[in-house]
């Protein structure tokens, strides 16, 4: 389960401070599916980042499974990001990476062997419908082709939380 408290998050800016998110209560329970929409600027990425704290919140609590995540030490931050993957806004694939090696690397990170993680990055391509791009550069890849590489490299390690910034 997802929690967020009170959210709040304020960027310094030239004309002041500019408050993204004021004060968001959200809970989002296991295997519910939450979207949430807005215009242009409205605070929506950065609502996203703050799960995972790739972003700060200035204010307020994020609690996943019930653990404070602002208050973990960073080794243990590290650990629970295991369990929650991003799609983002522009997939950030590695450029120098095939897309094969792209989905395998999240597993290569949590130390999965390599026959297995190539094994489940050619299932996740079968799935996205690329299976004929495993060895195709992000650069060779349609914008659409290059977000299927992001949607399967996120699920690579079967995460617990999917966060998705304007995946399809």
């Amino acid at each position: 389960m997802i929690e967020l408290k009170e959210l709040c998050k304020v960027f310094p800016g030239d004309q002041g401070p500019f408050t993204a998110l004021d004060h968001v209560n959200i809970t989002v329970h296991d295997g519910e599916v939450y979207g949430v929409i807005g215009m242009s600027g409205a605070g929506k990425s950065t609502l996203v980042r703050c799960i995972n704290l790739l972003e700060r919140p200035s204010e307020g609590t994020v609690l996943i499974d019930g653990e404070d995540m602002l208050a973990l030490s960073p080794k243990a931050l590290r650990e629970k990001r295991r369990s929650i993957s991003m799609i983002f806004q522009q997939f950030n694939l590695l450029m120098q990476r095939t897309c094969l090696k792209n989905i395998c690397f999240p597993m290569e990170i949590a130390g999965v062997p390599a026959a297995q993680a190539k094994k489940r990055a050619l299932e996740l391509l079968e799935i996205v419908g690329l299976p004929d791009k495993a060895d195709a550069y992000p650069a060779q890849l349609s914008g659409g082709q290059k977000q299927r590489v992001a949607i399967a490299r996120a699920l690579a390690t079967s995460p617990k939380v999917l966060l998705c910034d304007e995946a399809t």
